[in-house]
């Protein structure tokens, strides 16, 4: 099953005062399931994890109101406040769903970049990991040793870092950010995205200037905890669909050591539907 572990719906109407602003016009209206369906039916991608973009409750809701009501969308990402008294019991609440698969604190918002790490967050993992939940960490390389500390103390919880932490290629910098993910991949219970590559890029939109970052991320990772997402429709404001989808798919035939079949079927599918506990076809 090719599967498309990270992407967005979103309706302006909800998101006053949130991001995206108008200056981003290309991604500055609506986006429901009818405007992705196009898309994947062209890939030939079967399911996709829907991850939230707005810290709310009642946006979560709707994910998966959306999520049951579209068959390829095959689990949702929500939001909880990790620090809120009641994040054990509203993580109880929402994950009798059983396509909530997954929570994501908005923590490159957070001004605080050890605000993972506090143990107050401690009940509220212990709350997903009771529930078989994975840790969507939404993060920039300066907070990769905070999340680092957050995953030591939590073993039993399934971490995934979204967008490879957002590493800076358009400057073209792998320091400290390759050193400060290693340690992260050191721990089996941590994957990653490869995803949001394209938008961290600037101008060095190619396979020529992406590869050193997506290489790393395979001999770190290894072929069983990579996971690719096309982070649309946030994608859009560097590059189509496919584009994205045919570059990575470029990237990995680069990768050495050279990916073995199931390698890449892990890659672009396999490793999301294990991660997510996804339904298959």
């Amino acid at each position: 099953m090719k599967v498309d572990a990270h992407q967005h719906f979103w309706r302006l109407a909800d998101r006053e005062g949130q991001w995206p602003p108008p200056a981003l016009e290309a991604i500055y209206r609506d986006f429901g399931p009818q405007d992705l369906a196009p898309h994947l039916q062209a890939t030939g991608i079967d399911a996709t994890v829907l991850v939230q973009s707005m810290p709310s409750v009642a946006d979560t809701h709707w994910m998966l109101s959306v999520a049951a009501a579209t068959p390829w969308v095959r689990g949702v990402v929500g939001w909880v406040d990790f620090k809120a008294a009641d994040a054990p019991a509203q993580i109880d609440a929402l994950a009798r769903d059983p396509l909530l698969k997954g929570l994501r604190p908005m923590l490159q918002d957070l001004p605080d970049d050890d605000w993972i790490a506090d143990p107050a967050c401690a009940p509220a993992a212990e709350a997903m990991q009771r529930h078989g939940l994975v840790f969507d960490a939404l993060v920039l390389p300066r907070q990769l040793p905070a999340l680092r500390r957050f995953a030591e103390r939590h073993p039993g919880l399934s971490i995934v870092i979204d967008h490879a932490a957002k590493p800076a290629i358009a400057r073209g910098e792998m320091t400290p950010w390759r050193a400060d993910i290693a340690t992260l991949a050191a721990l089996p219970q941590v994957h990653c995205k490869l995803s949001g590559l394209l938008t961290e890029a600037g101008d060095r939109r190619d396979a020529a200037a992406l590869l050193p970052y997506a290489q790393a991320l395979w001999e770190l990772f290894g072929p069983r905890r990579l996971l690719w997402g096309s982070d649309w429709p946030v994608l859009r404001l560097a590059a189509d669909y496919a584009d994205w989808w045919q570059l990575a798919h470029a990237l990995g035939a680069q990768f050495k050591p050279i990916p073995q079949p199931d390698d890449l079927r892990a890659l672009f599918g396999g490793n999301a539907t294990r991660l997510y506990r996804l339904h298959p076809c």
